[in-house]
């Protein structure tokens, strides 16, 4: 009698849902695609109108001697990016909420790619270079990868990843925000734009 009760429509119905939610938990890839498709509807969109969120506006010589390595071992110091608008990034290959915010940060870089006011700093939070490029290279990414060469401080980057702030052109925090986000989005790119002027 059990056996015809799992077997049943509704049995079988059941447990192909409870793989799927098995699959979405356990999965990263499964669980990017999902976060993905919900910021395709509209959820996940950077919030820039607020700038509460926004705890601490650092004075730009608080930025100096924040340093990342890119993967020729060119070394960049925050600090030394005043007059520049900076999308700062932490991310990993093995976080869900990062792989599914990637698309959205590589279209961002192709919009700004080429223009001398922004600067995009992408930083493999486990310093694993050579797989994460393996890994870019796969995906089709060519946004520019580093790895953290300095202490960053707490108020910038807890441990949370994905994690990204946009300093303005006098080094200030503009934006701050742990979890993932549709980069890409027509009001982000307008923030990015205005930043500029």
């Amino acid at each position: 009698m059990e056996a015809k009760k799992i077997f049943s429509r509704s049995g079988m119905t059941n447990l192909l849902f409870l793989i799927i939610i098995l699959v979405i938990l356990f999965v990263p890839s499964a669980k990017a695609f999902m976060i993905r498709g919900l910021m395709e509807i509209g959820l996940f969109r950077p919030d820039v109108a607020s700038t509460e969120k926004v705890k601490d506006n650092l004075p730009a010589q608080d930025l100096s001697g924040i340093v990342f390595n890119d993967v020729s071992g060119n070394s960049v110091d925050l600090g030394n990016l005043k007059g520049k608008v900076v999308f700062l990034n932490f991310w990993a290959t093995w976080c869900p909420p990062c792989l599914a915010e990637l698309p959205s940060i590589q279209e961002a870089w192709q919009t700004f790619n080429g223009d001398p006011d922004f600067v995009f700093i992408l930083v493999d939070a486990d310093g694993k270079l050579e797989a994460t490029l393996k890994f870019m290279k796969r995906k089709g990414y060519d946004f520019p990868l580093y790895s953290v060469a300095s202490a960053v401080p707490e108020n910038l980057f807890s441990g949370a990843l994905p994690t990204t702030i946009v300093f303005d052109k006098q080094g200030r925090v503009s934006y701050h925000e742990s979890g993932a986000a549709n980069y890409a989005s027509p009001r982000f790119i307008e923030f990015m734009k205005k930043l500029k002027n």
